[in-house]
């Protein structure tokens, strides 16, 4: 029997130069890209998956134009009020990944506002990284992993990838298939502790024409693939 991967992670690539070729401004690729997640992810959760993280924003995104950013986190804040309201309906729970600092304030207050409103659901959970570095997240699981030792409240000899895991930005499970669009080949610093041992997928689309019908030719692919976790034993997905 085919076993559907629990976690899929999805980096949303190639949003600005859709618009390029379409004669468009950058931002209307951002809003092509907003609507497409949503469309998506409704198809990946009624397929029995449990968790898909989305790469929305980067810390280094902060380095954009300014009118790009203010752009983004007013679409933002627009999408989690009301664009992902389909979401709800449909009991997805919503969790976000990243460091607050330096969003806006009005950005965590959506942020939180959407959290809270579907923290009891449980078809599935969208988690959405924003202002997030797989770096970062590493570094501050670090930190505060070493203050509870510092504390008492845990034991050096405790820590392991376990417990490492509970530390992170949210206790999620690994990631078993990552998907990137827009034909870039490279993980850019998303989500490396989950990571290590996903399978991997890098399509040509830029993310706004990438549909649900490419989706599932991946994952098709995807439940064709052995899957080998370093030890002698192979464990398959089929």
């Amino acid at each position: 029997m085919e076993e559907m991967p629990n976690h899929v992670a999805i980096i949303l690539d190639g949003n600005r130069r859709w618009a390029k070729e379409r004669g468009l401004p950058s931002i209307k690729g951002h809003l092509a890209g907003a609507k497409n997640i949503k469309k998506l992810a409704l198809n990946i959760f009624d397929k029995g998956i449990k968790y898909l993280s989305v790469f929305m924003f980067s810390t280094e995104n902060f380095k954009r134009s300014k009118e790009e950013v203010d752009y983004l986190m007013n679409l933002f804040i627009k999408e989690f009020k009301k664009g992902f309201q389909k979401l709800i309906d449909n009991n997805i729970k919503v969790i976000f990944s990243g460091r607050k600092n330096p969003l806006r304030d009005d950005v965590l207050a959506a942020m939180h506002e959407i959290t809270n409103l579907t923290k009891d659901n449980t078809k599935g959970t969208l988690n959405i990284c924003l202002n997030y570095g797989g770096q970062a997240e590493i570094v501050d699981a670090c930190q505060k992993i070493s203050t509870d030792v510092k504390n008492g409240h845990l034991a050096i000899a405790d820590i392991n990838e376990e417990t490492f895991n509970h530390y992170l930005y949210n206790d999620l499970p690994p990631i078993d298939l990552m998907i990137r669009t827009s034909g870039e080949c490279r993980l850019s610093n998303f989500m490396l502790w989950q990571l290590s041992y996903a399978e991997l997928f890098f399509t040509d689309t830029y993310f706004p024409a990438f549909t649900s019908t490419e989706f599932n030719k991946i994952l098709k692919d995807f439940l064709k693939r052995e899957r080998r976790f370093g030890g002698n034993n192979e464990k398959k997905n089929n």
